[in-house]
């Protein structure tokens, strides 16, 4: 049980990634920017630089020795990084991944059937998992069912290239494949 007064609950306060202006501790900077050379400077000297265009101090590289700062608008800068990051996210390619499901004794038809759809997907650029999955007492055709992968993968080496082998893991036998690039 809790003994004593209760804490009255306080909202964290969201840090800026960067130091500005009074948050900046050290006595020197180097600083650069756009019209000014870069150059080694007290950091009050630096903060009244800034305050005169009417813009702020930014410590750009705290790591540095001294670190480097830079004057400019920080909302501005703040921003830019954001729409930066917006950029580089839309850029990364999400990869997708098609299963498809075999019985140990899939029939010529059906397996024709998903091989079609295989083919679609490694064209459109996703990856493919194929598995047999064994039920009950069909887990004594383990042979079936890996026979019956590899051919899969040799049907579709045109459009795809096998990543893993067949693999038993519990009562499913799976190989995955990648899309050729073009």
């Amino acid at each position: 049980m809790r003994k004593g007064p209760r804490k009255k609950f306080q909202p964290r306060r969201q840090e800026d990634p960067h130091r500005i202006n009074d948050r900046i501790r050290v006595p020197k900077v180097r600083l650069v920017g756009e019209g000014v050379e870069p150059q080694v400077i007290a950091t009050r000297d630096a903060i009244k630089l800034a305050e005169e265009e009417g813009l702020d101090l930014v410590e750009i590289s705290p790591k540095a020795d001294p670190p480097v700062a830079k004057i400019l608008d920080y909302k501005k800068f703040l921003y830019n990084q954001k729409k930066k990051q917006k950029e580089l996210k839309a850029k990364q390619s999400k990869v997708v991944i098609k299963e498809i499901r075999f019985g140990p004794n899939t029939d010529d038809h059906d397996f024709n059937f998903k091989l079609a759809h295989a083919k679609k997907f490694l064209e459109e650029g996703s990856k493919v998992k194929a598995f047999v999955f064994f039920r009950g007492r069909t887990i004594v055709f383990k042979d079936r069912g890996e026979i019956l992968l590899l051919k899969f993968a040799q049907e579709l080496a045109d459009y795809g290239v096998l990543e893993q082998m067949p693999k038993l893991e519990g009562k499913r036998m799976t190989i995955m494949l990648n899309p050729k690039k073009k």
